[in-house]
């Protein structure tokens, strides 16, 4: 079995490389008025890795790609991987010193970096030592342009063969508590991420038409619309910068057939629907992750737009996906589906940290997942990664419980969860109540440390444009629609929240900034 797995070969890169051959004159990437075909996508990727080759990156070197949601963003993605070389996607939106700490965390010597971002990028760089190549400048500068390495390199001829255990990224999660830390992403849950979800999982078919606002850098948009589109023969419309309007117009205008997108991008996109109406999209399908996402989004999106949202959970640590309302399986609202295919999903005691103990069905725990789609360990954190990985389960830090016909419901994190005098505060079930008003667009609800009651519930709103609510009445509606020791005595009403790389909206950020309010 050891000398058959050494044996054994695979490659990211073959998604791409693969489908330039079967679908050499098919649409790949659509940004604007600009098309890209999976032929010329693939020869653009050759001849950056011809380019990166050339200046010294080789297997197993690690190449960080700071770009936003456009072209290049593949053709550097694609490049790195074809060298046998590790991607470092990293998020667009950094500041240089949490550019620096990760590029030094990851002991990255090259960095490509759009034009638009090199403002922190560079900088971020040249503390940690890394040579930066720009894409997208429209003339040279101080940093050489890779399209100019490319016209003078020759292209590689075909991918790098890799062993499946090999490491193809490290992506950086951003955490809950600490500086983020590196997930080690294998070729073989890479590849075999895509192939389950494409199988049997999503339905998404080749010649659709994918919503790209999710970003690439991060594992959702990486694995669910990049990966899988172009595995699948789709086109992806990306957006390189997410907005309710621009959603709203390439669904309405553009053909999208599905829409993948975390809950703050449906609310946005509700949001925009509502103020300015229009012809109905020819939507298909759509596809929720990255948080928990309010039953009452999922039913005002159906009535607006006419498509189901099929919900699903991952993290970047499963490769994203773990389980999923799943094509052929009746669609439950408020779950999160049932394990993908080769993956087990169980509900395990809290309180027991060095061993995986696993509770009966309908019992509330923490989730455990094993299979094929999880990583290989945090970078340079061995003591991080036992935390994690326990009697080969990962354990995820998410509360939640699994029925009898084995779909899994997410209760709340696990350090989100408040303990109000003695009580169990669940944020989510709050939130989900919050949101059925109709003039709140979207809470987050959370615990602050409190001298009487151990933690008070507090609340971050926003409101529909035109309401007139203010927080004694929000507290009064809350107080209506949950338990006494459930509904948030301290209510801030907001114009926007704090968000992570992936749209998720970042608690613990609400937690310091009102907590010294």
């Amino acid at each position: 079995m050891t000398e058959a797995v050494a044996n054994a070969t695979l490659s990211v890169a073959a998604i791409l490389a693969e489908s330039a051959r079967r679908y050499p004159d098919h649409v790949a990437i659509t940004v604007g008025d600009s098309d890209t075909t999976y032929a010329q996508l693939w020869d653009q990727s050759r001849s950056y890795a011809g380019a990166l080759r050339a200046q010294g990156i080789g297997p197993d070197d690690r190449v960080a790609i700071l770009i936003p949601n456009v072209t290049d963003f593949a053709r550097v993605y694609y490049a790195v991987l074809a060298l046998g070389a590790t991607a470092v996607p990293i998020h667009a939106l950094l500041k240089r010193h949490e550019i620096a700490y990760m590029l030094q965390d990851a002991d990255v010597k090259t960095l490509v970096c759009a034009a638009p971002l090199l403002g922190e990028g560079a900088p971020g760089a040249e503390t940690a030592g890394a040579t930066v190549f720009s894409v997208l400048s429209p003339e040279a500068g101080a940093h050489a342009r890779l399209e100019d390495l490319a016209a003078a390199a020759e292209p590689i001829a075909e991918y790098m063969h890799r062993s499946p255990l090999d490491i193809a990224t490290i992506l950086y999660t951003s955490g809950t508590t600490g500086k983020p830390k590196g997930a080690l992403g294998t070729h073989l849950s890479l590849v075999e991420q895509v192939n389950v979800i494409l199988l049997n999982t999503l339905d998404i078919r080749s010649g659709d038409k994918i919503f790209g606002g999710l970003p690439l850098f991060h594992t959702f948009g990486q694995t669910v619309v990049l990966n899988a589109g172009l595995r699948v023969g789709a086109q992806l419309m990306l957006l390189p910068k997410f907005t309710g309007a621009a959603a709203l117009d390439l669904l309405q205008n553009h053909g999208i057939n599905v829409f993948c997108g975390v809950p703050t991008m449906y609310v946005a996109l509700l949001e925009a629907a509502r103020e300015k109406p229009g012809p109905a999209p020819e939507l298909r399908y759509a596809v929720s992750g990255g948080s928990a996402l309010p039953v009452s989004v999922l039913n005002r999106f159906h009535e607006t737009f006419g498509g189901h949202i099929h919900e699903g959970y991952g993290l970047t640590e499963t490769s994203p996906v773990a389980t999923f309302n799943h094509v052929g399986r009746p669609a439950r609202a408020g779950t999160i589906g049932t394990p993908i295919w080769g993956v087990e999903v169980e509900i395990a005691r809290t309180e027991v940290y060095d061993a995986i103990e696993l509770l009966p069905r309908g019992e509330v725990g923490e989730l455990v997942i094993r299979g094929h789609n999880l990583f290989s360990g945090y970078l340079n954190r061995p003591e991080a990664t036992a935390e994690a990985m326990v009697d080969g389960w990962f354990r995820t830090g998410d509360l939640g419980t699994k029925d009898a016909d084995d779909y899994v419901s997410i209760v709340d994190r696990k350090k989100d969860m408040i303990l109000r005098n003695g009580y169990n505060v669940y944020p989510r079930e709050v939130e989900e109540a919050l949101i059925r008003h109709p003039e709140i667009t979207n809470a987050a609800v959370f615990g602050v440390e409190d001298p009487t009651h151990g933690q008070e519930i507090a609340a971050a709103i926003t409101l529909a444009p035109g309401s007139t609510l203010d927080a004694e009445a929000i507290r009064a509606y809350a107080a209506e629609q949950v338990a006494a020791y459930k509904y948030p005595r301290l209510i801030h009403i907001v114009t926007e929240f704090p968000l992570g790389p992936s749209g998720k909206i970042l608690k613990r950020e609400l937690v310091v900034t009102f907590s010294r309010e």
